[in-house]
Order: structure tokens, then C-alpha cells, then sequence
């Protein structure tokens, strides 16, 4: 027969209270209960662990041995419970995170800082990749939760939820005659365009074409490329204009200019979600989702 975690707890109280009267009432339990499951518990280990004198109860030598042992288990006992409570909630653990690197300008430092004061214990691993494949890791089970641009294929294994809006701007070599206010996108037809890989970057393809033939054109196509850092090296370079993310301010460079569109379809055409399994069990995705949609309450 194995020890019993109750038995050993009511065992350290009477050793520790000396007196199994004051143990029983400690414990909340009847007196003659406590004595058979003492009883009991060195019928298991095989010797006298406790002995009654003039002067209370008392351990023997191989009670006192047991003794250290006993609290030891208690408090692994209580960690694993505790350990086990904290990673269904989701405050230990680890997250694997996928990320577009847009993401890196102004979503990741504004809500990480806040994900890891209120959970230090979840082990973070971030992963940067394109949109496609971050989908396809997170259908892979490679990563917990994707931060993607653009909406995915239909899907009803996948839940998203939109936590940052912003609108496409348009990047000009910083030597460029439409430098220095507001445009319409038809102004820059007759431009080569540096544009997103259609097949890694579908999302802000899509966009960014259909915007170009709502301002009534075709983009010439220079260039293609998969991140929006490339895309405005390749802007600073001479191969053309671009539409890009408005956070890429934040990552401004004297080669290139960035511009605010006149077209109303611009504002606010492009979303980045936080994507994960329809019924994840990582609770920590839970816990980051709130705290991405909750600081978005607290800002609105």
C-alpha cells in the first residue's frame, strides 16, 4: 500500500502539535478518526512513528525520520497542484508565437511588455515567417497562434480576432516630386511598383492590388518581395514605389519618403489577427488574446 498525502499531513500535525486532541481539532476531525488513520499509516510503513507520554505525543527515531520525508512530499504535492492549476489557467507554461514582421513594429512592443509582467512564467517562443506559412505551421501544430495579415482561406478549424487596424501608405524614393503631402494613388500609375510575392503574401497583394484598380490601373510591377522591410529597401534603391503598412513610419529612413493617400479605400484596409485552433488548449493564447483585446477597450 502507498502513503496517503492525507495521512501524512495529519501525522506532521500531531508531531508538530503534540497532542493528538489539539491535531483533531486543528484538522477538524473527530479524535478517534485521527488515531485510526495514524494507526493505519504505521500499518503501511511497518514501525511506531509516534508514542504517548506524560508530556504529549512525541516521535520515535524512525518518526522523526519520516518526518523530513513527509513535509518534503507535502510541499511537492502542493507544487504540482499549483504547477498543474497555473498552466490550465494559463499563467505557466509556454507560447509558441508565430509572427509577420510588420507585426514588429508597433503590435509586438506594445502588448509583449504587458503579456510578460502579468504572466512571467510562460515561456515565450516567437517564430517570424510569412503569412502563408505561418498558417500552414499553425494547421501543422508548430506553433500555438499565428499574428497574420490579411483574412485566411475560410476555415472553421481556425478563430481570429483583429487586434490592429491601419492604413496603406505609399512609399516614394526620398528624391521623389509627390514628396511632402497628401496624394492620390492615380498620381503614381505611370510608376514601376515594388510589390508583395502574390504566393507568400497574399493578404497585402490583394490589397494593395485592388486598391491600384480602384484608382483605375494596373501596378507595373518592378519587383517582388515577401517583407515589408524589403520592399522599402527596394523603394530606397530606385526600383519604384510601393504601398505599404502605416506603422513603417516607425522604421523611417532618408531614402525613402513616406506619403498619406487621398483614396478613402486606403484608411484602415489592413488588419493584422491573432489566429489559433478553433478549440486550442493552450491556454496561454487565451491569456495573450485578452490582453491584446482588452488593451484595445482601454485605448478606445
Amino acid at each position: 500500500m502507498s502513503l496517503d498525502l492525507r495521512q501524512l499531513r495529519q501525522f506532521i500535525s500531531i508531531a508538530e502539535l503534540g497532542s493528538y486532541r489539539r491535531a483533531s481539532e486543528a484538522l477538524r476531525i473527530a479524535q478517534p478518526a485521527l488515531s485510526v488513520s495514524i494507526q493505519k499509516l504505521e500499518h503501511i510503513v511497518g514501525v511506531q512513528l509516534l508514542e504517548r507520554g506524560a508530556k504529549g505525543v512525541s516521535l520515535t527515531a524512525a518518526g522523526a525520520a519520516l518526518m523530513e520525508d513527509a513535509r518534503r512530499a507535502l510541499f511537492h504535492a502542493d507544487q504540482a497542484r499549483q504547477s498543474a492549476r497555473r498552466v490550465a489557467l494559463g499563467e505557466l507554461g509556454r507560447l509558441r508565437l508565430g509572427f509577420v514582421g510588420s507585426a514588429t513594429y508597433m503590435l509586438l512592443p506594445r502588448y509583449l511588455p504587458t503579456f510578460r509582467r502579468r504572466y512571467p512564467d510562460v515561456e515565450l517562443e516567437l517564430r517570424e515567417d510569412s503569412t502563408v506559412r505561418l498558417a500552414e505551421m499553425l494547421r501543422a501544430n508548430e506553433i500555438d497562434a499565428a499574428l497574420v495579415r490579411g483574412p485566411l482561406a475560410e476555415d472553421p478549424s481556425l478563430s481570429a480576432w483583429v487586434v490592429e487596424r491601419d492604413s496603406l501608405i505609399l512609399a516614394l524614393p526620398a528624391a521623389h516630386p509627390l514628396t511632402g503631402g497628401r496624394v492620390a494613388l492615380q498620381s503614381v500609375r505611370s510608376e514601376p511598383f515594388v510589390m508583395y510575392a502574390p504566393d507568400k503574401v497574399p493578404g497585402l497583394n490583394g490589397v494593395t492590388q485592388a486598391l491600384c484598380r480602384k484608382a483605375g490601373f494596373s501596378p507595373r510591377i518592378s519587383q517582388e518581395a515577401i517583407q515589408v522591410q524589403t520592399v522599402v529597401s527596394l523603394v530606397a534603391s530606385g526600383l519604384g514605389v510601393a504601398l505599404v503598412p502605416g506603422v513603417t513610419r516607425a522604421y523611417s529612413t532618408p531614402h525613402v519618403e513616406f506619403v498619406d493617400l487621398s483614396d478613402e479605400d486606403a484608411y484602415e484596409a489592413l488588419a493584422i489577427s491573432l489566429v489559433t485552433h478553433h478549440d486550442t488548449s493552450c491556454a496561454p493564447v487565451l491569456k495573450l488574446r485578452d490582453v491584446m483585446l482588452s488593451m484595445d477597450e482601454d485605448c478606445s
